[in-house]
C-alpha cells in the first residue's frame, strides 16, 4: 500500500492543493434518462432477457427500462472475467454507447455500473494511480476549507471542486471559470514556491550615502525611471538585511548611471562589478574613471594578481572569481544572464563574513513582459527602466532579395560618412539545412567590393580583440549574434540581419540596438526568405524592448524565464504569460 508520499509523487505533485490542477480526462454520465440519445454514452437500468458467449465475443439483449425499450448489448475480445459477470435474468446499471443501424439499437461495450455512482456525473483521470485511489485521495483531501486556510478565495475554491465533484456535464460557461481558477491556482502555487526561496540574511552594512550633488553635477539629466532604480537601491542599502535587487532595463536604457550611482552610496564601503566579457568590463571601467573620483582596478584574465586591497571599486570578469577579494559590502553582476547560477552565487561568497552577506544587484539589459517582472518580485526585488535618456532615432525595414541593390547603395551612403555597417549571419559554415549564406560563403563578396571588412563569430578567439580593432578603424563587420549584448560601437548605424525569422524578437531587438547609440539616425534591415512573416513587421512598428518582449510571449510558448534561464517550452499548463496579468496581480494581492 503506497503512502500518501508514494502516491503523490507518482503524480509528480508535493501538496494536496495541487491535485485541484489534475484535471479529469473526461466525465461519464451516470445519471438516468428516459429519452435514446443515440451517438452517446448513456446509462440504462436493464434487466438481462439473452446472452450468448462465444470465443471472440459476448452478444446480450437487455429491457432498458428507464427508456422502455430493447437492446442488444456487445462485448468484443472480452476479458476471463467478463464471462462470469452477467447472468439472464438479473437488472444491471449498464453504462455504454448506443449506436442504432436498420432499425435496432445496441449499447458497444457495456460495463456494470456500482449503485453508489448512480445520478452522479463521475471524473475519469489518466494517472499513474487508479482512479477509485485518485478519486478518494481527491474526497479526502480538496475541500473549501484548504483552500481558504491559503487565503484562496471561496468562489475559486468552489470553481476548482466543481471540476472534481460534477453536478452535470459542464457547458462553455462553466469549463471558461473553471480555466479561470485552474490558472489562478496554478500561479499562486508557483508564486509561493518562488516567496519560499526568498531567503533573508543580516548585511555586511547598512550604511548609505546622499549622493544627490553628484547627480545634480553631471553633464546630463538623469531620467526619473534611472532616479527610481536609484532611490530603490539607497533604501535597499540602508536595510540591515541583505538586498537582492535585479534592475531590467531596455538597450541604451543608462543602467551603466544606475551601476555607478549605487557605488557611491555604498562609500567608504567596497563594491565588486563582475561583467560577461572583458570589453564590457573594459567599457564600464572607462565609465567608471569618467564619472567617479574612486578607487578603481580593472580585473580580467591579463592581469596581474597584485593584492586588491586599496581599491574602492573593483571591476572585473570572471577572473574576479578565482581571485582572493578584499571585504566588499555591495555586489553587481551586469548582464546577469550571462553568467550561469554558480558562477553568480560564488561571487557573493567570495566576500561574506559568516552569515553576513554583501547587497546584491543584478543588471540586466533584456527587457522582460510585466507578467515576469511581477512574478521575479516575488523572489527578488524588481527596478525596470523602461525609458531611454533620448530617442532612439532607427528605422526598421523587412527586405527580400528584391531589396539587395538598394541596401547596397544605402551602405555605400552611410560608409561616405564615415558610419560603420554590421551584418549578422545566421552560420559561420555553409549548411544545407539553412537557406542562408554563411559568413564564409559571404565574406569574399564584401572583402572583394569594400574595405576594412572584419569578421569575427562565437567560436572565434580572437572576437574580443577583432571588436575592438573593428570599433576604431572598420567599415563593415561581418559576424554572428556574438555582438547582440555589450559592446559599444558610436559609429555603428546600420545593422543587417539575414534569417532574421530564425530569431528571438529579444535577440533582434538587442541586435539593434547596437545602432544609434549616440543619437545618430539608426538603420535596421531584417533579411529573410519567408513570403511574409507578421512577427517581423510587428517588430519592425516598435522599438520599446518591454512592448517587443510581450509581442514575443504571444509569437511563442512562455518560458520559466526565472533567475535567468531563459528558455522556450511552456512553464505552465494553465497559466498565460502573455495573457493574464489581471490573474497574477490578484494573486499578487493574496501573496503580499
Amino acid at each position: 500500500m503506497d503512502t500518501l508520499d508514494e502516491k503523490f509523487k507518482k503524480l509528480h505533485i508535493s501538496s494536496p492543493l495541487e491535485l485541484a490542477l489534475i484535471l479529469p480526462h473526461r466525465y461519464e454520465d451516470y445519471r438516468l434518462k428516459t429519452t435514446l440519445e443515440i451517438n452517446t454514452p448513456t446509462l440504462i437500468d436493464a434487466t438481462l432477457q439473452t446472452i450468448r458467449k462465444t470465443p471472440s465475443s459476448i452478444q446480450m439483449e437487455f429491457f432498458a427500462h428507464n427508456l422502455g425499450h430493447t437492446l442488444k448489448g456487445v462485448i468484443f475480445r472480452p476479458k476471463p472475467y467478463m464471462l462470469h459477470q452477467f447472468l439472464q435474468g438479473e437488472r444491471y446499471y449498464l453504462y455504454g454507447q448506443v449506436d442504432c443501424k436498420g432499425g435496432s439499437c445496441s449499447l458497444n461495450m457495456p460495463k456494470k455500473v456500482s449503485e453508489q455512482h448512480i445520478g452522479k456525473v463521475l471524473p475519469v483521470y489518466k494517472t499513474s494511480l487508479r482512479n477509485d485511489v485518485l478519486r478518494k485521495l481527491i474526497k479526502n483531501y480538496l475541500h473549501v476549507k484548504i483552500f481558504t486556510q491559503e487565503n484562496i478565495p471561496e468562489e475559486i475554491a468552489k470553481i476548482l471542486l466543481s471540476i472534481h465533484f460534477p453536478i452535470s456535464m459542464p457547458d462553455e460557461k462553466t469549463k471558461q471559470k473553471q480555466l479561470y481558477a485552474l490558472k489562478y491556482l496554478e500561479i499562486f502555487l508557483y508564486m509561493r514556491e518562488l516567496q519560499k526561496k526568498k531567503s533573508s540574511f543580516p548585511a555586511l552594512s547598512s550604511h548609505v550615502n546622499d549622493i544627490s550633488h553628484w547627480i545634480n553635477s553631471l553633464p546630463f539629466q538623469l531620467t526619473n525611471e534611472q532616479l527610481s532604480a536609484i532611490k530603490d537601491i539607497q533604501n535597499d542599502l540602508a536595510k540591515p538585511v541583505a538586498a537582492k535587487r535585479m534592475v531590467v532595463g531596455d538597450v541604451g536604457c543608462g543602467k551603466t548611471m544606475v551601476i555607478l550611482a549605487s557605488v557611491l552610496l555604498n562609500l567608504p564601503n567596497r563594491s565588486i562589478l563582475m561583467a560577461p566579457t572583458t570589453i564590457l568590463a573594459k567599457q564600464l571601467y572607462e565609465e567608471a574613471k569618467k564619472f567617479l573620483h574612486v578607487k578603481t582596478t580593472l580585473v580580467t584574465n591579463k592581469t596581474k594578481k597584485l593584492p586588491l586591497d586599496e581599491y574602492e571599486l573593483i571591476i572585473g570578469t570572471h577572473a574576479l572569481l578565482y581571485r582572493e577579494l578584499p571585504q566588499a559590502t555591495l555586489v553587481m553582476v551586469d548582464e546577469q544572464h550571462r553568467f550561469g547560477t554558480k558562477q553568480r552565487a560564488l561571487l557573493s561568497k567570495l566576500v561574506e563574513n559568516g552569515n553576513k552577506k554583501p547587497h546584491y544587484l543584478q543588471f540586466s539589459a533584456t527587457p522582460i513582459p510585466r507578467t515576469q517582472a511581477m512574478i521575479d518580485s516575488s523572489y527578488i526585488d524588481v527596478s525596470l527602466i523602461t525609458t531611454t535618456p533620448f530617442e532612439k532615432k532607427i528605422s526598421t525595414k523587412v527586405i527580400t532579395k528584391k531589396d539587395f541593390p538598394s541596401l547596397l547603395k544605402h551602405i555605400k551612403q552611410e560608409l561616405a560618412q564615415n558610419h560603420q555597417v554590421l551584418i549578422i549571419y545566421p552560420l559561420v559554415e555553409e549548411s544545407e539545412a539553412i537557406n542562408y549564406q554563411s559568413i564564409d560563403e559571404a565574406r569574399g563578396y564584401w572583402e572583394k567590393n569594400f574595405t576594412d571588412v572584419y569578421v569575427t563569430h562565437g567560436k572565434d578567439k580572437e572576437k574580443e580583440k577583432i571588436l575592438e580593432e573593428f570599433r576604431t578603424h572598420g567599415k563593415i563587420l561581418l559576424a554572428t549574434t556574438v555582438v547582440e549584448v555589450g559592446i559599444s560601437l558610436p559609429r555603428l548605424t546600420t545593422v543587417i540581419i539575414v534569417g532574421a525569422e530564425r530569431l528571438g524578437l529579444a535577440t533582434l531587438h538587442q541586435l539593434r540596438g547596437r545602432v544609434s547609440r549616440t543619437g545618430l539616425q539608426g538603420y535596421c534591415y531584417l533579411y529573410t526568405n519567408a513570403k511574409e512573416s507578421k512577427r517581423l513587421e510587428e517588430f519592425s512598428k516598435t522599438t520599446n524592448g518591454f512592448t517587443i518582449a510581450e509581442l514575443d510571449l504571444r509569437y511563442r510558448q512562455s518560458g520559466d524565464l526565472l533567475r535567468g534561464d531563459h528558455q522556450s517550452g511552456k512553464a505552465f499548463k494553465f497559466f498565460d504569460m502573455a495573457e493574464d496579468a489581471n490573474i497574477l496581480q490578484e494573486v499578487q494581492k493574496i501573496l503580499n
